[in-house]
């Protein structure tokens, strides 16, 4: 596998567990004046978790 696809599954898989996490604990996370709601963050784990997989997938041997 290439250090650059590596690196890719790497980041998106650690975006996954950060939204993960603040789905689990219930962070609050405000952007400027905006409180982001929760329900995003469950976009931000699925989406890059799916990334992640496959791009595992379509390159392990």
């Amino acid at each position: 596998m290439k250090t650059g696809v590596k690196l890719a599954i790497t980041l998106f898989t650690l975006v996954a567990i950060a939204h993960g996490l603040r789905l689990l604990f219930s962070i609050p996370v405000t952007a400027g004046n905006w409180s982001v709601p929760q329900w995003i963050s469950l976009f931000g784990l699925l989406v890059p978790a799916l990334v992640a997989w496959l791009l595992w997938r379509e390159n392990s041997p």
